[in-house]
């Protein structure tokens, strides 16, 4: 990477644009960006139906084994085409992608919701059709991001993953879980997964209707090199890469230990899971709030320490006695951990071509949640044997020892820079 791209990946352009700005601007973005916000809301809606319908449908299967698996499947399939992106030289219509991704989702949560209503679902019916359901999802992931980008000026490249990020607290973390607990708690999960199913029929509308064929930045759909090629000439972005991969990874111990401190050591149901969800939600909505206004400091001093507070907010979680500790706690990790994704993706795209965008950024978010299906199966067991505390205390342990290693990562790369 040369200084000067590595120097505008490290810092915004000083005329980045507001959020009610960029919107105004771009009436087919912020269309885009609505429903972007309906699918999340229905992501957060299972983020806290499926671990509670893992639990309860079980089997001989231990609980946290039985939601580590549920967890775990969305991602087996969808790996490995999206490894085929960023490893390989395959080329997916970003539009397509998107689209196709949203109807098996459509198709996969209506499934999972009118079996788990009939009481026809048990543990390997979820994992069967979240497996099949998910198999494009990753590419997707990493398309809807693309689209967005690619209707965005340069210049703009900041406010909208700040944006997408900011949005995605709102829908994922604040409405989700609220709507998510009281419909799991009244109706049941069944039907919070056919609202699931409902939200990504939504998208599908919206990116069939709004985003043309070949969006600005993503029109290439070959490219000469892999996207793992791509990535080993810069190096800041390798090391950012493994860095995400690490963070990710030492997180996925909360992802088991949460449904099971919310029902067990706090004697709650859907609803205390779905207030603590939301509480991290609105610090994720405070933080993404400000993600813009952090746009002229360093940025991967910023990245090293969102970890380490973010590690700090885990330690206190583990050790909540009561269930307005543990949202506090958990909302401190929303408000720190909301500018991480925005800054570590305007970091990489900004110093990629065009044609470099796909192979890379698909590679990117495909490793960065590979740390889910390696992560998960793991934390099953150990939250088994450590119990919920415990799963936590060992995540925040694993997060703040990545500390001093992301800092000599990124912080030295940065000096790299500037030397030169």
């Amino acid at each position: 990477m040369t200084a000067r791209s590595t120097d505008e990946a490290a810092d915004a352009p000083p005329d980045s644009p507001s959020y009610p700005q960029l919107l105004r601007r771009n009436p087919r973005l912020a269309a885009l960006l609505a429903s972007y916000v309906v699918s999340s809301v229905g992501d957060g809606i299972v983020l806290i139906a499926l671990p509670l319908l893992a639990i309860r449908h079980h089997g001989d299967l231990s609980a946290p084994v039985a939601v580590s698996l549920a967890m775990t499947a969305p991602y087996v399939l969808t790996t490995v085409i999206a490894l085929g992106v960023g490893l390989g030289r395959l080329r997916l219509p970003i539009r397509g992608v998107v689209i196709t991704d949203s109807a098996l989702r459509t198709a996969l949560f209506a499934v999972v919701g009118l079996a788990a209503i009939a009481e026809w679902i048990d543990i390997w019916v979820m994992v069967a059709a979240l497996t099949l359901g998910s198999v494009l999802h990753l590419p997707a992931s990493s398309g809807r991001r693309l689209i967005a980008t690619g209707m965005a000026k340069k210049e703009e490249l900041f406010a909208v993953n700040g944006l997408l990020g900011f949005a995605n607290s709102v829908a994922l973390y604040v409405i989700g879980p609220a709507v998510g607990g009281a419909v799991t708690v009244v109706f049941g999960a069944g039907v919070a997964c056919l609202f699931q199913a409902a939200s990504f029929l939504v998208l599908l509308g919206v990116v069939s209707l709004v985003v043309p064929p070949q969006p600005g930045a993503v029109r290439k759909e070959r490219a000469s090199q892999s996207g793992w090629r791509i990535l080993r000439l810069h190096p800041m972005a390798a090391r950012l890469f493994a860095v995400v991969f690490l963070f990710n990874l030492s997180y996925m111990p909360v992802e088991v230990a949460l449904p099971l401190l919310a029902k067990e050591d706090l004697h709650g149901d859907g609803n205390t899971l779905g207030f603590i969800w939301t509480a991290f939600g609105v610090g994720a909505l405070i933080g993404g709030a400000l993600t813009n206004r952090l746009r002229k400091l360093p940025q991967q001093a910023v990245l090293v320490s969102v970890i380490a507070l973010w590690g700090a907010s885990v330690v206190l979680l583990g050790l909540a006695p009561s269930l307005p500790v543990a949202a506090c706690a958990f909302a401190l990790g929303g408000l720190v951990y909301a500018p991480f994704t925005p800054i570590a993706y305007t970091l990489v795209q900004s110093a990629l071509r065009p044609e470099e965008q796909q192979p890379v950024i698909t590679l990117w978010t495909t490793g960065s949640t590979l740390a889910a299906p390696v992560g998960l199966p793991l934390s099953g067991p150990v939250v088994g044997a450590l119990d919920a505390r415990g799963g936590l205390l060992l995540s925040a342990g694993l997060t703040l020892a990545l500390v001093p290693l992301a800092g000599r990562g990124l912080l030295s790369s940065r000096r790299d820079v500037s030397e030169d």
